[in-house]
């Protein structure tokens, strides 16, 4: 699959195609604070899911805006009194003088959130899955995700030993773990990331901030011991703006080469997590590289800038154009043998990911 007709998933959307239909969910939301989202968020992915094509079939969006609203709903009155009870616990904890009960109870709401928000992003995904269907298969998992909360806090807990040198393990061990659990049709998804293969571009992310620190002290102390050498060392109005904006000007650089490196560890990230992910005889393939990703958020900054932020309404567009267009597979797949999945059907949304406020496109 060399050229671009040969590739296993294809786009077919226009921004011009879709622009109504993002204005329409904008003058909506307004009109009904917000309540709209959820009816905007099911309008867009039937559209990006009609338009997007696996081999020799589109994609279907069979989600309701109705079973997004009842997730929320619901997630808002299980979760959010009980958290806003705890807030004012804690505080009245520490009014009384109960320091220590006061962190103890603050240790155990952190531990909580970290657990709600890996069990928020593998529910999402699993609704995602059993409302997308191909061929009129779908995908889903019976595995209701409470073990994965629990992966998500020790993992992350390990990822933080060595002083953090363990993070690429983690993202990937907790991919692979949220993939192993669903399945499309009658194929489980098998994923076997190598995190290895990002270890050096963590390293070098790693490092910057260390090695920018070493440059900083160096160069001041070049600085000073430069100053030192003359009888009357002073330094007049011109010299300090000229050492503040110096210093500012590095302060801003070493902030956008973090960024550009982080960037390229995630574009790492991607394609190996990909890499290693199968269904059946699929092997899939991502082949975004470092540049397309920057391209991708340099063109979504550009866009909201110059419309003032109403460009942003487009962004969900452009991200599902971007991996789309960048996914492929190889191998085959038997359609005799792509029967209906049982699992069950998650009967309402992605609440859980919206109200903790970690949603995704």
């Amino acid at each position: 699959m060399d050229d671009a007709q040969e590739r296993a998933f294809g786009f077919s959307g226009n921004w011009r195609e879709y622009a109504p239909i993002a204005f329409t969910n904008l003058l909506l939301m307004i009109v009904t604070l917000g309540i709209y989202r959820f009816w905007a968020v099911t309008r867009t992915r039937q559209y990006l899911w009609s338009r997007s094509r696996f081999i020799d079939a589109q994609l279907e969006w069979t989600g309701t805006g109705k079973e997004l609203l009842i997730g929320f709903v619901l997630v808002a009155i299980l979760f959010g009194i009980p958290f806003l009870v705890l807030q004012f616990g804690v505080q009245a904890l520490a009014l009384q003088g109960h320091a220590g009960a006061a962190l103890l109870v603050s240790f155990a709401a952190s531990m909580l959130i970290l657990y709600l928000t890996g069990l928020a992003r593998y529910r999402a995904l699993r609704y995602r899955l059993s409302r997308t269907y191909w061929h009129g298969i779908r995908g889903g998992s019976d595995d209701s995700g409470w073990s994965y909360g629990w992966s998500y806090i020790w993992k992350n807990a390990v990822g933080s030993l060595a002083l953090g040198l363990m993070i690429p393990w983690s993202m990937m061990s907790l991919w692979d773990e949220r993939w192993n659990k669903l399945s499309f049709g009658p194929f489980p998804f098998q994923a076997a990331g190598d995190h290895n293969a990002t270890f050096k571009r963590f390293l070098l992310f790693y490092l910057l901030p260390i090695l920018a620190i070493v440059f900083v002290f160096i160069a001041g102390g070049v600085f000073l011991s430069g100053a030192s050498k003359h009888e009357k060392p002073q330094m007049g109005p011109e010299l300090a703006i000229g050492v503040f904006i110096l210093g500012f000007l590095i302060v801003i650089g070493i902030y956008i080469i973090l960024g550009l490196v982080a960037l390229a560890y995630y574009a790492k990230f991607f394609r190996e997590a990909v890499k290693g992910l199968s269904l059946s005889d699929l092997n899939f393939h991502f082949d975004a590289r470092t540049k397309d990703w920057f391209l991708l958020l340099l063109g979504d900054a550009v866009l909201v800038i110059c419309t003032l932020g109403i460009g942003s309404i487009f962004l969900g567009y452009r991200h599902w154009k971007f991996l789309v267009t960048y996914m492929n597979a190889s191998g085959e797949i038997d359609l005799e043998a792509l029967t209906q999945s049982t699992t069950r059907e998650p009967k309402q949304g992605e609440g859980l990911l919206d109200a903790l406020d970690i949603g995704a496109f």
